[in-house]
């Protein structure tokens, strides 16, 4: 054994590329050219109105792209991990992807590749991106929030100076909770570049002012959960009105709660007063508190006050499928309760709505989709929930809407078997002729809806199989027949076969398990899983110019008679039928069942000419069967070779029936047979390493002999592949001159593909992996991995989910579930497939874009206090409805450019990953405070101190403190030996100080006396807490001080 390995990797040492004169690695590149329908394991959406393009990403990390004229793209990050947040920036082909590594891609569709990726160190727990401009939010763990913006040109993310840390915006920091992350950023919807709604994990909301840098409103967080008695925190949340003053809040106990938030400006007494506010104005009752579901998704629509709905889905984990449901939100009606469950099949992880432009009269329709918990996308007709909504409560409801499951088209039943034919060069359609019909292909998603009239599929005129350069048959689980034009990556149905006799055109309902098509003599031959064999002999072409398309909708005798000439039907023993072969010469059929029955039959009859049974201890299957003529024994032989599911190799006289030999060809550890070939010329080499024929390797030399051409015969299982000896095999004698095990996955497809100089082995295996290797050395030349394909081996009295399979040209396609479609290639620069760059192109330059692209956020000129955001809890009282602000979005984002170049906070950590507070030691001045006189206290943007008032003394104390926690203020340099005394100063604060007590002589002793308690505080707090006794000493130094200039305030206006 230790010989044989030690040859065997010599051997494979001095040939590593395969044989010199065959295939070199060169002359192949597996790659995956064409991906087409819905992904698999499709996790989150993302979509663009304006470009109406659809993004959907998947657990393995592709992104697949819909847009318009039924394009379609796939992109594959490096990462194979789902996505947390995807956001389009709007019109610009750009896709922003933040995955669970916490990376942040950013996709250039037009070029389809990833421009950049920024790694953050930080865990993103939020993301949100500006509708009018270049910058987006990213929020993190521990409640910072950094700011991006994209530079178009090189097409990267750029980190801003500006940020927004937690003891800044979270307000109340006495009472931070365990969990401070952010959990949404909500630009304010009118002024999304003046102010963002930040809600914490905690309950709190926070109204952050972009420009004074400073929280201008906050609420919710331990005040709301002290009057609940319960803990809970925010999961999901979004605005609930068109200009930003009311936001929905979905919780983790099942709660869904609507806040009302100021649209304007505040000052800063407003703001506080606007703070005391302790209670959301609203409380949606929809049962999922009583089963503690959290809410993982809210998504509001807007159709102009008359049917706003608010759309709530609960968490799948909670293993209920009835958890999404439509309320409507109504600013005309008083009714709180009008809602509705819709009936799902499983339960959703994410959902979007798109609209769909009907071409003639540009009416929009909306669509919900829904991805399942299994990956699959459903479809409900927004329409019909909206309408249902509104007529539910009269005397006539309409119908509850029904969800439809997205898939490729044309597909009534799975396909279970399929065939790929190319090779074609003299194709009769023109590139504009495919360019029309793919864009009337129905798209998996309405993105937009095509007109019934004029449809170039319903006139295509099927006119014979020599148009079509590559033609892809399907037989399906309900015994019909399909053939595609898959010149474009696109399948074109052409024809449809559903006929069981002559006379009965009825689908038989029977699984189709066996294909097998000859154009030169015009002839299909199907197997189904009963053992029935149906021959169709279709007439010379040109057909008769007859719509055959119609055949799709219901075959009748008429939609085919000018194309099918006769049907013959004949029955196998032994079960399904699992194999197919004609014999060209002399026009013999050889039909191989799943119980080892090998039949052989005229065609032109049909006439049984004999039929054997292969026995087995294992499994006798027969797999595959191949008509073959060679010289035995100086005689010339018609041999019928057949392989079994555990993969013996046999031979019969194929005139005779009987077999050559006793004995069988097998490996020493079976594994089930999946493809086998006769391969005849081959240049083989004996060397020892490969010899099995059970011969002492010990013995002789290892050096190679070279046997002139000769026929070898390939066995590909799916643990191994052998090729032998086809003279010795046929006779009964194993000799092998190559092997390959297969060490980790299983293979499901093995075929020989032809180059313009030599052949070569294609391997692809049930995880995705495809291996080219040469013949007859069985070398591996490349390899690679189409993501996305899982092939499911057939179970136990069902069929396979899955269905692959090759040409000779080297072309590749695999079906998922009906859902995808995959198409790859083994040789390079091989054009086998047309359109491929416009089919592809999902994002257009060139759009023309209407008023209602450029703004499709509704209008809206003045919020109504009427219905159910009119009403609010009992005991609250109605003020006053503030005003819209209208910005000029130009020059508002121009201003953004300068306020996030610059930085807002001293201590702003500047790689920005990790925004926690600096943990280095702080000067604690009070000469940073800057106090105007007693009479004319003025608010500025950065004065902690200038909105404090009697009632707010408390919490604008604890933004102070929380202000000189993120203050680096420079250390001063000079030596304690070289300091000369400083001369007495006579600002504001020395008057305040003398006047409250404070000698100015003892002002350095004071301010180093602050700065060493602050040090100390600030490494045991670390941004959460400041309940410490020596913080608690300085603050009553502070309190003292502020107090006496508040009653000096009061006293001041009184008189």
């Amino acid at each position: 054994m230790f010989v044989r390995k030690l040859v065997e990797k010599a051997s494979i040492s001095k040939k590593p590329g395969g044989n010199a004169d065959g295939l070199k690695a060169s002359d192949v590149d597996p790659r995956l050219v064409f991906h087409y329908g819905i992904p698999f394991g499709s996790s989150k959406f993302s979509y663009d109105p304006i470009q109406k393009i659809l993004a959907v990403s998947t657990k393995d990390g592709r992104i697949k792209f819909f847009g318009k004229g039924n394009t379609q793209a796939v992109l594959e990050s490096s990462e194979t991990v789902p996505s947390k947040f995807l956001e389009f920036i709007q019109n610009q082909g750009i896709l922003l992807n933040v995955n669970f590594k916490n990376h942040i891609e950013v996709w250039n569709i037009d070029k389809k590749l990833l421009s950049h990726v920024h790694v953050s160190k930080g865990d993103i727990t939020s993301f949100t991106v500006m509708q009018h401009g270049p910058y987006m939010y990213a929020g993190d763990s521990v409640g910072n929030i950094t700011v991006f913006k994209l530079d178009q040109e090189l097409c990267h993310m750029v980190q801003m100076k500006y940020t927004i840390p937690f003891s800044a915006s979270h307000g109340n920091l006495t009472e931070v909770s365990g969990d401070t992350a952010v959990t949404y950023i909500l630009p304010q919807l009118t002024a999304e570049s003046k102010r963002i709604l930040i809600i914490f994990r905690d309950g709190v909301i926070t109204l952050w002012d972009i420009r004074e840098s400073r929280s201008t409103f906050v609420t919710g967080g331990n005040m709301l959960q002290s009057l609940t008695h319960e803990g809970k925190q925010a999961t999901s949340a979004c605005w609930v009105c068109p200009f930003g003053s009311k936001v929905a809040i979905g919780y983790s106990n099942g709660e869904v709660l609507i806040w009302s938030i100021p649209t304007s400006n505040l000052k800063p007494e407003s703001a506080l007063e606007s703070g005391t506010q302790t209670t959301p104005i609203f409380k949606l009752n929809l049962g999922f508190k009583s089963e503690k579901i959290p809410i993982a998704s809210l998504k509001w629509t807007y159709a102009d006050g008359k049917a706003s709905r608010l759309y709530v889905m609960g968490a799948s984990e909670a293993g209920s499928i009835n958890v999404l449901q439509v309320i409507l939100l109504n600013e005309h009606t008083e009714s709180r309760n009008i809602k509705l469950g819709l009936p799902l099949s499983e339960a959703c992880l994410d959902l979007e709505i798109i609209s769909s432009t009907i071409e003639q009269n540009k009416h929009k329709q909306d669509f919900l989709l829904l991805i399942g918990k299994s990956g699959h996308i459903y479809i409900f007709d927004d329409s019909s929930i909206e309408k249902y909504l509104l007529q539910c409560q009269s005397r006539s409801p309409p119908s509850l809407p029904r969800e439809v499951m997205a898939k490729m088209p044309f597909l009534d039943s799975n396909i279970i078997i399929s065939k790929l034919v190319t090779g074609n060069h003299y194709m009769l359609h023109a590139e504009d002729d495919y360019i029309i019909l793919t864009k009337d292909i129905p798209s998996p998603f309405p993105l937009e809806t095509k007109s019934k009239e004029g449809s170039h599929l319903n006139s295509n005129h099927f006119n014979g199989f020599s148009e079509i350069k590559n033609l892809y048959i399907t037989g399906h689980s309900d015994g019909a027949i399909h053939f595609w034009d898959l010149s474009c990556p696109f399948p074109i149905p052409v024809l449809s076969l559903k006929q069981q006799s002559e006379d009965d055109f009825s689908l038989s309902g029977i699984p189709l398990t066996a294909l097998h098509f000859d154009g030169n003599s015009r002839i299909l031959v199907s197997g189904d899983q009963s053992g029935t064999v149906r021959i169709f002999k279709f007439k010379p072409e040109p057909y008769a110019t007859e719509n055959s398309f119609i055949s799709f909708q219901g075959s009748t005798k008429k939609a085919n008679n000018h194309i099918i000439q006769s049907v013959k039907v004949l029955k196998a023993n032994g079960g399904s039928v699992l194999s197919l072969n004609i014999n060209h010469s002399s026009k013999h059929l050889a039909i191989g069942t799943d119980q080892g029955y090998v039949s052989v039959v005229d065609i032109e009859g049909p006439n049984l000419l004999y039929e054997r049974h292969v026995t087995s201890e294992i499994c006798t299957g027969i797999t595959s069967l191949q008509f073959k003529t060679c010289n035995l024994l100086n005689f010339e032989k018609n041999l019928l070779v057949v392989a079994t599911k555990d993969s013996s190799v046999l031979a019969f006289d194929s005139d005779t029936g009987n077999m050559l030999s006793t004995s069988v060809v097998r490996p020493k550890k079976p594994s089930k047979a999946l493809f086998m070939q006769i391969l005849d010329g081959q240049d083989t080499l004996v060397r020892g390493s490969s010899m099995s024929t059970e011969v002492d390797i010990t013995k002789g030399s290892p050096v190679e002999d070279a046997i002139p051409k000769q026929s070898v015969l390939l066995l590909c299982s799916e643990k191994a592949a052998y090729v032998y000896s086809f003279v010795q095999a046929v006779q009964g004698v194993k000799k092998v001159f190559y092997k390959k095990k297969f060490q980790s996955a299983s293979c499901c497809l093995a075929s020989v593909f032809h180059s313009a100089s030599d052949m070569g082995l294609m391997l692809v295996f049930d995880s995705g992996k495809v291996e080219i290797r040469s013949l007859p050395e069985l070398s591996l030349l490349k390899e690679t991995s189409i993501r996305g394909f899982r092939y499911s081996t057939q179970k136990l009295n069902s069929s396979s989910d899955s269905s692959i399979c090759s040409s000779v040209e080297g072309d590749l396609v695999m079906v998922n579930s009906d859902q995808e479609l995959f198409i790859a290639s083994v040789l390079p620069q091989k054009e086998s497939f047309r359109l491929l760059d416009s089919v592809s192109q999902v994002y257009r330059k060139d759009l023309s874009l209407s008023h209602d692209d450029l703004a499709p956020g509704p209008t809206v000129q003045k919020e109504k206090k009427k219905g159910i955001f009119g009403s609010v809890l009992k005991g609250s009282k109605t003020k006053h409805v503030p005003e819209v602000e209208i910005e000029d979005t130009k020059e508002s984002i121009e201003e953004l450019s300068t306020i996030f170049s610059t930085a807002n906070f001293q201590c702003e950590d500047e790689t920005g990953d990790n925004l926690a507070a600096d943990e280095d030691e702080m000067d604690l001045k009070i000469d940073d405070i800057d106090i105007d006189d007693l009479g004319e206290r003025k608010p500025k943007e950065q004065n902690m101190l200038a909105g404090l008032d009697k009632k707010k003394l408390a919490s604008k104390l604890q933004a102070f403190t929380g202000k000189l926690k993120q203050m680096k203020v420079v250390k001063n340099e000079k030596s304690i030996a070289k300091e000369e005394p400083q001369e007495e100063k006579t600002n504001a604060v020395d008057q305040i100080k003398k006047k409250y007590g404070f000698s100015s002589s003892s002002e350095t002793s004071v301010a180093k006396m602050a700065e060493s308690k602050l040090q100390e505080n600030l490494r045991k707090l670390q941004g959460i807490s400041l309940k410490t006794t020596e913080m608690q000493d300085t603050a009553k130094s502070f309190a003292s001080m502020a107090k006496e200039l508040l009653r000096t305030t009061e006293d001041k206006k009184s008189s």
